[in-house]
């Protein structure tokens, strides 16, 4: 699922905790919480969790619409779909060309 890395971050920094301290305090691996960060990517416990220790409702923490999930997502996974796309339509021309 998708999760508002940003905010997640700023609340962390808001309570002036550690990416460690977050994850003692929800009962998550540091790993977790890093990719919540880094990547926006976590599972309904990890939302839960996060809500839980925040005092925030899911829809704070959880990005739903389309919309916002495609804003959502790190630039780096934005390129790779945008580069799998381009490479997918240049390997479509060149079989045609070469047919």
């Amino acid at each position: 699922m998708l999760i508002n890395a940003a905010f997640v971050r700023t609340e962390r920094l808001a309570k002036g905790w550690t990416q460690q301290q977050l994850a003692d305090v929800t009962g998550l691996s540091l790993r977790t919480i890093q990719r919540v960060e880094s990547q926006g990517l976590g599972s309904m416990e990890t939302i839960n969790a996060l809500c839980s220790v925040f005092e925030q409702p899911i829809t704070s923490i959880r990005v739903e619409s389309s919309e916002n999930a495609q804003q959502g997502l790190p630039s780096q996974v934005r390129y790779l779909i945008a580069g799998s796309v381009a490479g997918f339509l240049v390997g479509v021309v060149m079989t045609l060309l070469l047919s």
